[in-house]
């Protein structure tokens, strides 16, 4: 269930460096203009705010689902309960292995949060939930982890098609298919507080801005 409490800010940050930035890396399976062509689709058929690249915060709140995923070992993940610890910070967003454009660019802005946190990373859970689960087998997952450089406190879950779109669902972010993926990442201090969720293209010092302020509220 999603209920949208409040919208406070908007934020305009150039997408198209995260883009090269990506293709410098030799992520993006796509040539240029493919990649600037889904890019384009994607923002446009994802209603983001006006024709220019940003995001937009608002607070929200939803109910996990009582879904087993699996994570990048095989092993089940109750996610309600795993996201219910009430002293562990969450910031989730929502992949699928084979895209070519704006997941590169979310694992990669996860990949700088991480690395900025530095070992206070551990007390933060990371989560990446694949929204193509029929392909995205943990093997899959466990080798997307490994391109990014995913650490232990970064979970990557994937399960049932079914799972998958009750978790979208509930957050939201269900757009009938993989090609209508919404860019979008969550985060919450602990269990009964809001969500806050950034749509768009949120940079590294974007999200750590978020998470610190919820840490230290």
């Amino acid at each position: 269930m999603h209920t949208p409490t409040l919208q406070n800010t908007r934020c305009w940050p150039h997408v198209r460096t995260s883009l090269m930035l990506v293709l410098s890396l030799g992520l993006a399976p796509l040539p240029t203009s493919a990649i600037a062509e889904e890019a384009l689709h994607a923002h446009h058929h994802h209603a983001m705010p006006s024709a220019q690249d940003g995001y937009v915060r608002t607070l929200a709140s939803y109910t996990v689902p009582d879904v087993k995923l699996l994570n990048a070992d095989g092993a089940g993940v109750p996610l309600r309960s795993e996201l219910a610890d009430p002293d562990r910070p969450v910031i989730l967003n929502f992949i699928f292995t084979s895209c070519g454009a704006i997941c590169p660019v979310m694992s990669m802005t996860f990949s700088q949060v991480q690395a900025a946190l530095g070992p206070a990373r551990d007390a933060v859970r990371m989560v990446s939930i694949s929204i193509d689960p029929e392909h995205d087998t943990p093997a899959a997952l466990k080798a997307y982890a490994g391109k990014y450089g995913a650490g232990p406190q970064w979970q990557m879950l994937t399960g049932s098609l079914d799972d998958s779109i009750a978790v979208q669902r509930a957050f939201d972010v269900y757009r009938g298919d993989k090609m209508g993926h919404t860019p979008a990442t969550f985060l919450r201090a602990r269990a009964g507080q809001p969500w806050v969720r950034l749509d768009g293209f949120a940079s590294a010092a974007d999200i750590l801005r978020e998470y610190r302020q919820l840490t230290t509220n």
